[in-house]
């Protein structure tokens, strides 16, 4: 029975196996196929080659990395021909491979990628750096070297730490070169920097493509160029940008890690080629100094001389990521096997519909521990000659990092490091790992770099292109204050304060500006200068010059210069002069100031005879003349003539602090009566832009000026009521005429075209504030280099005094507003002086509390009939007390020594019956 079960269970291993259901089944075999696909005679290829079959013999001779099992590796040379790459690829996938090394391109790794996916082999690149290629789509791709995501990013903050906003970028046409152009204008958005033109070239370019290519870059206004290609075409843009003349002062070249990998291969190169890479900025991948590395470099040249026929070339970056590549894939493999992974392979059933071709597509097998190796690779935790070798959650190695590189003389040098963690610094990347990340500008650095030219300045990073094309600078055609801008008729010729500013802010500039005034407007109303900004960004103009107000609206859609003179909305409006009267003496003050500060010499003086009338025989007497008194001591106070004597403490705080309020009002009064009476005033009815705001009148303002778009939108003015007006005799007109007869109550403008306006009509004037803050400056479009430096000119045309004598030239008039002519004054009110009267009342109030209280502590007890008394009979015998003392007090004279004595015997009296 036993034989029985034997000889099915053989019969059924046998179908299973000749089905092809499942092959090749081991636990920890003696060999693992791993393929490679290189480009031999490629810069890259070749010191590859070497990095990888070195670092196989390292991995095979090391019993401690994957316990006897051996790699054997399988080389391709594609010839960075992607077709070949792809047919070498499916021929690994006959020969039950786990894992391919390669490709070198980005482009063939796209195909490929969708193989490994389909197979589930993982597919590890140390060259293949296009950023979309860690996408989900691709999740057997792995890439072994840094992402060119980071290297974009290290470019944008390049190019925005030299203070550009543009660059050209010039690339080569494939998946390579443009995800990473996109990668490039996505970092540089962030930088609020852009990609001002794409210079796309053919794979395969040829001296006359690339000829065209910089031809067409030569004519564009930007001068940085970042250069994203490989590095024979690299080699053959810098080789032609020197012949076209683009490799001198004034030019940046920026080039990805491709011009750097030259150096290192290559080096020393002839003194031609590297004529032709002089100044230029390149940046290379980041391998921290460690013994691993030391190691590996020091028998460089032995196995080159090895393993190249005796040929020997430099170690790059990528042969250092390419040796680290077999040996994170031995780990990863090594952790497969611990983990209970087996080497099997299935067939894919969709392709066994395709047996007995003649291409053979179903000897393709499907691994099944492709997850698992895939999962090893990407948890992998080592040391490499590279630096640490750890993944990110985006299948990315950690701390990336970039050497900024200056290509001088017969080398390089480098001027900084660019990480992913504080950005650029001339530290080491593990330096900057020890402290806190700072990505400030302030700690952004890079040491001085010798541009193109041999030059140490800085380049402007722009200039005119040399097609012969003029800027079209719009300049609005004015019917109205005309000393701004103005055109000749019947020429192209415009002047005017405006133009001038404008000619001595160019001839500033350390560079020719070509341009051409185009007139803007029908000439018959005065144009709108928001319209004008608007075609600015549309394309019809490059530039506007003119009377242009900085408005927000107008901020949003292009650059201004810095303002060239002040300005913001003021209101006029018809004024009469205030001729004195014989009533002026009573202006300074309103009507109820007049009355409250009358009242208070009254009560004031009240208090002061009820304090001092018992004591002070100055404060006595009869009715009549205590009334006198009063009158005549509260009054005579307000010149300080007052003669009676005050005895009481009490009265002297009163009178303290009332004199010090009289001698406020007193001061007060005297200025307020002697600019009314000195100064020549002028009234109207309104009073500034919050009398508009509450009146239904008509107001006027400037045909095309912003003034109807703020008084409509921000102070919420019906425009029914808004009334252009193209002159300033227009103004004069509307103003004189008023609401009655047509006209307005008032003209709201720009203040800059108000004082033009007053110099020669005395009968308006600007009434209240300036409500507005603005100024005046030339538009560019968004980002515009030319507005920057155009800023810098007027600052200085302001600082060296030419911006005033431009200004007296043009619009300094003999004003008719005379000096010390002012609108009116206004009259002072009660609430300036609403503390004061407070304070002396509260004073009055204490003393009388006071006075109370003195008078309470002398009056005796008094007892009533049944032993105790009321509140009310107290408060009257109080009062009687009061009185009594009073009467007896008021005139010593008549008092006898009798009366003297009696009043003692009665008071003691009182006290024996209490």
């Amino acid at each position: 029975m036993i034989r029985v079960w034997l000889m099915v269970l053989v019969v059924f291993c046998h179908e299973i196996f000749s089905n092809g259901v499942v092959t090749n089944i081991s636990t920890r075999p003696s060999v693992v196929n791993v393929g490679a696909i290189l480009a031999y005679k490629s810069t890259i290829g070749k010191v590859a080659k070497v990095a990888i079959e070195a670092a196989i013999e390292d991995v095979n001779s090391d019993p401690t990395v994957l316990a006897g099992t051996k790699i054997q590796l399988t080389m391709q040379d594609s010839n960075y021909n992607g077709f070949l790459g792809i047919v070498e690829t499916l021929q690994f996938m006959e020969k039950d491979t786990v894992a391919i090394i390669g490709p070198l391109n980005s482009a063939t790794a796209h195909v490929i990628s969708q193989i490994s996916n389909e197979l589930q082999v993982p597919l590890l690149s140390y060259s293949a750096t296009d950023p979309t290629l860690s996408s989900l789509q691709f999740p057997f791709f792995v890439r072994t070297s840094q992402n060119d995501l980071f290297q974009m990013a290290a470019v944008a903050e390049i190019v925005d730490y030299y203070g550009w906003k543009e660059v050209i970028a010039l690339y080569v046409d494939d998946d390579y070169g443009r995800n990473g152009i996109v990668a490039l204008g996505d970092k540089l958005a962030e930088k609020r920097c852009k990609i001002s033109y794409k210079a796309p070239m053919p794979s395969e370019a040829t001296r006359d493509d690339i000829t065209d290519v910089l031809i067409k870059v030569s004519l564009i206004e930007s001068r940085i160029i970042i250069v994203h290609t490989y590095d024979g075409p690299g080699s053959m843009v810098l080789n032609l940008a020197k012949y076209l003349g683009m490799m001198e002062s004034g030019f940046v070249w920026i080039a990805t890690n491709w011009l750097s990998t030259i150096l290192d291969t290559d080096s020393p190169l002839a003194s031609d080629v590297m004529d032709d890479f002089q100044g230029v900025i390149t940046l290379r991948m980041y391998a921290p100094d460690s013994k691993l590395k030391r190691k590996f470099v020091s028998k460089w040249n032995n196995l080159t001389k090895e393993k190249s026929a005796n040929v020997s070339f430099g170690l790059n970056t990528y042969g250092l990521y390419a040796y680290d590549t077999v040996w994170l894939l031995a780990h990863a493999i090594d952790a497969f096997f611990n983990q209970g992974g087996v080497i099997s392979f299935s067939n894919d059933s969709r392709l066994t519909e395709l047996r007995g071709g003649s291409l053979r597509l179903d000897a393709l097998n499907i691994f099944n521990g492709g997850n698992l190796l895939l999962k090893s690779i990407l948890q992998v935790n080592m040391s490499g000659v590279t630096g640490p070798i750890k993944f990110t959650p985006d299948k990315d190695f950690i701390n990336p990092a970039f050497e900024v590189i200056n290509v001088i003389g017969t080398g390089f040098r480098r001027v900084g490091y660019w990480t992913n963690y504080s950005g650029l610094s001339v530290l080491p990347p593990e330096v900057l790992y020890t402290k806190p990340p700072n990505r400030s500008s302030a700690n952004q650095r890079l040491y001085s770099v010798i541009w193109p030219g041999q030059t140490t300045q800085l380049p402007r990073g722009w200039a005119f292109p040399k097609n012969g094309r003029q800027l079209r600078i719009g300049v609005p055609t004015r019917v109205s204050y005309r000393e701004f801008v103005s055109q000749a008729e019947g020429t192209d010729i415009f002047k005017g304060y405006c133009i001038d500013v404008f000619t001595a802010a160019l001839s500033i500039l350390p560079y020719a500006v070509p341009y051409k005034l185009v007139p803007f407007g029908d000439g018959r109303n005065n144009p709108s200068c928001t319209e004008l900004v608007r075609l600015i960004t549309t394309g019809v103009f490059d530039a506007a010059i003119g009377d242009i107000a900085i408005t927000t609206d107008r901020t949003r859609m292009v650059d201004f210069t810095q303002p060239y003179i002040e300005s913001g909305l003021v209101v006029v409006a018809s004024v009469k002069k205030v001729n004195s009267n014989a009533w002026a003496f009573l202006r300074p003050f309103t009507p109820m100031m007049w009355l409250v500060t009358a009242i208070s010499f009254l009560i004031v003086g009240a208090v002061i005879w009820f304090l001092e009338h018992k004591n002070n025989i100055h404060f006595q007497g009869t009715p009549d003349k205590q009334f006198s008194t009063v009158l005549w001591f509260s009054f005579s106070t307000l010149f300080y003539a007052h003669k009676e004597e005050t005895k009481s403490n009490p009265t002297r705080f009163v009178l303290i602090i009332w004199l010090f309020v009289v001698l406020i009002i007193n001061s007060s009064y005297t200025a307020s009566l002697t600019s009314i009476l000195t100064v020549q005033q002028l009234s109207s009815p309104i009073k500034g832009i919050a009398t508009l705001i509450n009146s239904n009148d008509p107001i006027g303002y400037q045909q095309g000026s912003y003034a109807r778009s703020y008084l409509v939108e921000e102070l919420g003015i019906h425009e029914s009521r808004l009334v252009p007006l193209n002159s300033a005799e227009d103004y004069a007109k509307a103003l004189n005429d008023g609401p009655q007869r047509g006209g307005v109550v008032a003209v709201v403008d720009d203040r800059a075209y108000v004082e033009l306006f007053l110099s020669t009509r005395c009968e308006f004037s600007i009434v209240g504030q300036e409500f507005t803050k603005a100024g005046w400056g030339f538009a560019f479009p968004r980002d515009s280099p030319l507005a920057i430096d155009m800023s810098t000119a007027i600052l200085k045309l302001s600082e060296n005094g030419d911006l005033q004598r431009i200004h007296d030239k043009w619009l300094m008039r003999s004003a008719c507003t005379a000096q010390g002519t002012t609108t009116e004054v206004d009259q002072l009110q009660l609430k300036s002086f609403q503390g004061l009267f407070v304070l002396c009342g509260f004073a009055c109030l204490l003393a009388l509390i006071v006075h109370f209280i003195t008078l309470a502590c002398k009056f005796p007890s008094v007892v009533g009939p049944h032993g105790q008394s009321s509140i009310y009979e107290r408060f009257q015998k109080f009062l009687m007390y009061v009185w009594e003392n009073e009467k007896k007090d008021k005139d010593p004279s008549k008092r006898s020594v009798g009366d003297e004595d009696a009043s003692t015997h009665k008071c003691v009296c009182n006290r024996e019956i209490i």
